[in-house]
């Protein structure tokens, strides 16, 4: 366990502590959406050294916000999941998410995007006040290699891997268009005209879509001594 603190007798300051490591959050992000072997969360987290996956893992479990598990099945092995304790991260996760997403800039060649990413930027853009009352199902391809699906019901969000069996819209953007759509900086109508993002289904459903999954305004940048 790490004995590096900040001094402070302070919820947030402690939870720094617990958290707040190069990689941690990555990790929790990675298993929010269920148990996953070693090997899957590297695969996941492809820049992070084999030492250090281990080390955050050791010390979120002695922080109780991680644990093992040993399968049962036949191929019987270890994963890492959530506590109770660390399930609680979750919303706060979303909303850090969505913090962080009014800063995005385009995706460099650098930038990995995952399946995990894909499905939980559904969950931190989802607007549920404006799902009131809709009942539909989307479909989105990223790249021609990897499948969401998500479903909605009366305000409430279903997300995950793979194709849906009768979706309202199947929805495939092209290059960094997602984001745009996403963040208003194009609207649905623009995205169809220009090609930006290809659909099959009701085209109308992909300004639903936006309403639906929104990503706030990005920050409004100042400069030099602000006075009052």
């Amino acid at each position: 366990m790490t004995a590096r603190t900040y001094g402070q007798f302070c919820g947030l300051a402690r939870a720094l502590e617990i958290i707040g490591e190069r990689w941690s959050l990555l990790v929790i992000r990675d298993l929010v959406l269920g148990p996953k072997r070693f090997d899957e969360l590297q695969q996941g987290l492809p820049k992070i050294p084999m030492s250090i996956l281990s080390t955050r893992l050791n010390e979120l479990e002695q922080h109780g916000v991680v644990q093992r598990r040993v399968l049962s099945q036949l191929d019987a092995g270890v994963v890492y999941e959530l506590t109770e304790y660390g399930n609680d991260l979750d919303q706060i996760l979303l909303q850090l998410g969505l913090w962080g997403a009014r800063s995005l800039g385009d995706q460099t060649a650098d930038d990995l995007f995952t399946l995990d990413s894909a499905i939980l930027s559904l969950y931190t853009t989802f607007q549920p006040d404006a799902a009131h009352g809709v009942h539909c199902a989307f479909e989105m391809h990223y790249g021609g290699e990897m499948v969401i699906h998500a479903v909605i019901e009366d305000g409430a969000l279903t997300a995950g891997e793979g194709t849906h069996p009768d979706p309202d819209l199947v929805i495939e953007p092209r290059g960094p268009y997602m984001l745009k759509l996403l963040n208003g900086e194009m609207d649905a109508a623009s995205a169809l005209t220009s090609g930006a993002v290809a659909v099959k289904g009701d085209p109308d459903k992909l300004e639903l879509f936006t309403r639906m999954f929104h990503i706030p305004s990005a920050p409004t940048k100042t400069e030099g001594l602000v006075t009052h």
